[in-house]
């Protein structure tokens, strides 16, 4: 799958992403990078809305278990089931969350649980920067279903 190819299917799945104006810079499958312009993700004090980076680190994770879930040859429809960030700075530019940090003992788990009850949970940890410093980290868990 291409940038532009996970990038449609994000603005059509999962709207919000369109409103973000979400970039897929990294299309996986061992690493996915989504980026956002400041410009229509801002606040009040005209930083980051932490709504925004919030959304782009559960966009991040759910990408990486749907694109890693694809190379594993599994149909399977995911969701978030919990997630927790942790905000380090104010964000003021562009930022960007990369998510390559699978935890792997997980991932063998989620692929047995689908293929014996159709269902596996697997945990993510995402990196949020802007101007090349870490500004937030987020941590989620999402549940993959068979379809």
């Amino acid at each position: 799958m291409t940038s532009g190819e996970l990038e449609a299917y994000l603005h059509h799945q999962i709207p919000i992403s369109r409103a973000m104006e979400v970039s897929v810079l990294d299309p996986g499958p061992a690493r996915i990078v989504l980026g956002a312009p400041i410009g229509p993700n801002t606040n009040h004090r005209s930083t980051a809305f932490g709504g925004s980076v919030s959304t782009l680190a559960t966009l991040a994770g759910w990408a990486l278990v749907h694109r890693r879930l694809q190379e594993h040859g599994r149909a399977a429809h995911v969701v978030i089931q919990n997630g927790a960030i942790e905000y380090r700075s104010p964000i003021t530019t562009d930022f960007r969350a990369t998510c390559d940090t699978l935890d792997q003992v997980g991932w063998r788990r989620l692929l047995r649980g689908l293929d014996r009850h159709g269902r596996g949970r697997v945990r993510v940890s995402v990196r949020i920067e802007a101007e090349g410093t870490a500004a937030a980290h987020f941590t989620g868990a999402y549940v993959a279903l068979g379809s």
